[in-house]
C-alpha cells in the first residue's frame, strides 16, 4: 500500500458548533478535488456530529480528539470509540501530549495538572489504541520528547519507548494501517518548528521501531506525520522529507485559508509514489 500523506487540524478546545461548520464550509471548496492527499479535521466532541454532517459529502475526513477505551459504562464524561464511528469518525487522536500533561511551553502547575486530570499515559494511550481497532477507527498515535529530555540526549529514548508501548499487543496488520505522529513536545503552539531533518530523522526513527517490532511491510505502510508549529510556511519542507507523511495541525487548522495552503503543499508533492 502507498503512504499518501494525512493532513489532520487538531482544533483542540476552539470552535463552537456554529463556528465549527462555518469553517468547514470554507474550507471545502479550497481543498476540492485535490489528489494524493488525505484530509482530515478533529473538532471539538460538541461540535463532531454537526461538522460530520457539513463535511458529509466531501473528501474530509472527521476524527476525534480523544476517547476512553471501554465502549460503554459509568465513565461520566468520556466518549467511547463506538460513540466515535456512530457520528462517522474515521479518526481520533490518542496520547497528544496535552492529554499526557506535557506541554510544550512551560507552566509546571498547567502540566502538573493535566498529568493529574487527564493522566495519559503509555499504558492507557495501548488501550485507546487498542479499542479504537477493535471499532475500525484509525488511531493517530503521537509520541514525542519535552525540552529536558532533547536537551539531555534521550530524544531517540523517550520516542522510540512510546512507540514500543503504545503498540503493544497490536498485530502487524493493525499497525500497517494505523498514523503515527511525532509532535516534539517543546514545538507545540511555542511557534518553534523542528527543524526539517532532524524530523525526518525522528520520523525515521519511529519507522525503524515499527520495523523492528512488527516487520518490513508494516513499517512500509504506517503512515507518521509530523506535529508541531506547522504553518503555511515550513509545511512543504517538512512533508516533502522521505519519512515525513503528513502533518498533524494546531493552530494553523482553525483558519481555512492556511489549513488549506498546508494541504495544498501535501498534494503536488506526491508522495504516494514512492514506498520505503
Amino acid at each position: 500500500m502507498a503512504r499518501i500523506p494525512l493532513i489532520a487540524g487538531n482544533w483542540k478546545m476552539n470552535k463552537t458548533v456554529e463556528e465549527g461548520v462555518a469553517l468547514v464550509k470554507e474550507l471545502m471548496p479550497r481543498v476540492a478535488g485535490l489528489a494524493k492527499v488525505s484530509i482530515a479535521v478533529c473538532p471539538p466532541a460538541t461540535a463532531l456530529s454537526a461538522v460530520g454532517g457539513a463535511i458529509a459529502a466531501s473528501n474530509i475526513a472527521l476524527g476525534a480528539q480523544d476517547m476512553f477505551w471501554e465502549d460503554r459504562g459509568a465513565f461520566t464524561g468520556m466518549l467511547s470509540p463506538a460513540m466515535l464511528k456512530d457520528v462517522g469518525c474515521t479518526y481520533v487522536i490518542v496520547g497528544h501530549s496535552e492529554r499526557r500533561g506535557r506541554f510544550g511551553k512551560p507552566d509546571e502547575t498547567l502540566a502538573a495538572e493535566a498529568t493529574r486530570v487527564f493522566g495519559d499515559t503509555d499504558a492507557s494511550v495501548n488501550l485507546k489504541v487498542k479499542a479504537a481497532l477493535v471499532h475500525e477507527v484509525v488511531p493517530i498515535m503521537c509520541v514525542g520528547e519535552v525540552l529536558p529530555e532533547r536537551e539531555e540526549g534521550r530524544t531517540d529514548e523517550i520516542v522510540s519507548g512510546q512507540v514500543r508501548a503504545g503498540l503493544a499487543e497490536v498485530s502487524p496488520e493493525q499497525v500497517a494501517g494505523m498514523v503515527m505522529a511525532y509532535e516534539p513536545v517543546w514545538a507545540i503552539g511555542t511557534g518553534r518548528a523542528c527543524d526539517a531533518a532532524e524530523a525526518n530523522r525522528v520520523c525515521g526513527l519511529v519507522r525503524s521501531t515499527v520495523e523492528e517490532a512488527f516487520g518490513r511491510d508494516a513499517a512500509a505502510d504506517v503512515r507518521i506525520q509530523y506535529g508541531g508549529s506547522v504553518s503555511e510556511q515550513n509545511a512543504h519542507d517538512l512533508i516533502s522529507q522521505p519519512e515525513i507523511d503528513g502533518a498533524l495541525v494546531g493552530g494553523a487548522s482553525l483558519d481555512a485559508s492556511r489549513f488549506a495552503q498546508i494541504v495544498h503543499a501535501a498534494s503536488v508533492i506526491g508522495k504516494d509514489m514512492r514506498k520505503s
